[in-house]
């Protein structure tokens, strides 16, 4: 048979099509047109277990007439040996593709060693935990304290002393609290990595966070459960201080109130009263609609989706005002009342941020404060009650206080525990069962709670001649 040439095949036309051209050593193609132009493709037919088989020796003229007669050579040697050359291409096609996975996966492993905490916990933040806040508060503390510290970090380099130093250095400007939560963050975040790739295999050594005991870094004489309560002769000099302020703030001439010392706004005065009156918590309180509170009946309804606590531990609430509370709500309703919240935003649409009542006091109490004044914001000692001698206080502590106060005059801690919205511990089938829902004990509570109050400030603020509800 005549070996094909190259100048041969450059001579087939579109008539040719369908020609069956041949070369020696079993080699042969048929002519076809496809968009480039001619092209044919050529195979190498051999017997195997008795029937004509055909292998593909490539193109041409993608491929070289010498480079495909090469491709027929080695295919006949595999004949000649007994092997199939079909399922040889075959295998070694598995081969090339077993051969780039693991490229591809060692250049993943190689990838993943450069995986800093700041990958870490930016993906966290996206996929492993939402918080109420859509985990603002995370990404700041994050931003202060552990990005500065261990962002560029690679994972699998990060060990206990890292995370221990950083809660030292959180700790040491004061803010015990703060570490304390940032700590406990870092733990469900790593706990978290742990059971998920390509984490897992970075943190070679477990988890780091889980050799870092905080107890042994937390200050002996710091207190974690905080047991401040307001005595009556504070709550008195709270009242007569937001009073004067307000008093003092309006004699000024309204060229100088810009130097002038600006009071607590009156929303967040009547606030922390009525977190006093109610024993509910600040963020409940500045969440609330104004749907949701009816003085005329004197029931505030909490929705458990304003409810603190983890999923699972929330349910909602029902506040039976008293006459000190609705006192509060009524002055309230005169400021906000024509708006769907209790405590609108003044810059946008919704409620106030949770935070903000608690910022406005802790920006009144500077000296427990180990901080630069911040930029518009408060740096003064106007609200340091008692000469500073019980420490700073906040506006939960006035839900504290009011449960002490309860707790004296002998109001039992179950109703005690369920005005506070409390769930209570016990099996499932206990709660399942137990259905009374204490309503009257509440409302006796509650305003056994305002009656003292009263008295405590029976000569301020038009409480006098008030009555229980």
């Amino acid at each position: 048979m005549t070996k094909l040439t190259a100048k041969e095949l450059e001579t087939l036309t579109e008539r040719d099509v369908g020609t069956v051209i041949r070369d020696e050593g079993s080699l042969s193609g048929r002519v076809s047109l496809r968009k480039k132009g001619i092209a044919i493709p050529f195979y190498f037919q051999f017997r195997w277990g008795g029937i004509y088989t055909r292998f593909s020796c490539g193109t041409w003229p993608s491929k070289s007439l010498t480079d495909i007669r090469k491709e027929r050579n080695e295919a006949r040697d595999l004949v000649a040996k007994g092997i199939n050359p079909n399922e040889h291409k075959r295998a070694g096609k598995l081969r090339q593709k077993a051969e780039m996975a693991e490229k591809l996966a060692e250049a993943d492993r190689q990838k993943a060693k450069e995986l800093t905490l700041l990958d870490l916990a930016g993906e966290w933040l996206r996929d492993g935990v939402a918080r109420k806040d859509g985990n603002a508060e995370l990404r700041r503390k994050f931003a202060k304290d552990l990005y500065p510290a261990l962002g560029s970090k690679f994972i699998s380099s990060i060990n206990e002393h890292d995370l221990r130093n950083l809660v030292r250095s959180v700790i040491a400007r004061g803010a015990t609290r703060q570490a304390i939560g940032l700590y406990s963050d870092i733990v469900q975040m790593f706990g978290w990595a742990q059971k998920r790739q390509p984490w897992r295999t970075l943190l070679v050594d477990g988890n780091p966070a889980d050799l870092v005991d905080i107890q042994k870094l937390v200050p002996s004489d710091y207190q974690e459960e905080r047991t401040r309560i307001f005595s009556s002769s504070e709550l008195q000099e709270l009242h007569h201080r937001f009073q004067k302020m307000t008093a003092d703030y309006a004699a000024l001439p309204t060229g100088g109130k810009y130097d002038g010392t600006r009071p607590l706004k009156p929303e967040s005065q009547l606030a922390l009263w009525i977190c006093l009156g109610t024993l509910c918590r600040i963020g409940e309180l500045l969440q609330a609609e104004w749907k949701n509170v009816d003085l005329e009946k004197g029931v505030w309804f909490i929705p458990v989706a304003n409810v603190k606590g983890s999923r699972g531990k929330k349910q909602d609430h029902h506040v039976f005002l008293s006459a000190f509370a609705v006192h509060y709500f009524s002055k309230l309703q005169l400021l906000t009342g024509n708006s769907q919240w209790c405590f609108p935003a003044k810059h946008h649409e919704g409620h106030v941020d949770l935070k903000v009542v608690s910022k406005q006091v802790g920006d009144r109490q500077s000296r427990f404060k180990n901080r630069k004044p911040l930029a518009r914001r408060r740096h003064d000692d106007t609200l340091v009650l008692s000469g500073g001698a019980n420490g700073e206080w906040t506006p939960h502590d006035l839900r504290r206080t009011g449960a002490t106060m309860m707790q004296a005059w002998g109001v039992s801690l179950d109703v005690i525990d369920r005005c506070q919205n409390h769930v209570l511990a016990g099996s499932r089938v206990r709660r399942h069962y137990l259905l009374h829902d204490y309503a009257k004990e509440k409302k006796e509570a509650w305003n056994l709670l305002s009656e003292k109050l009263i008295e405590i400030m029976i000569d301020q603020d038009g409480l006098e001649g008030l009555k229980p509800r």
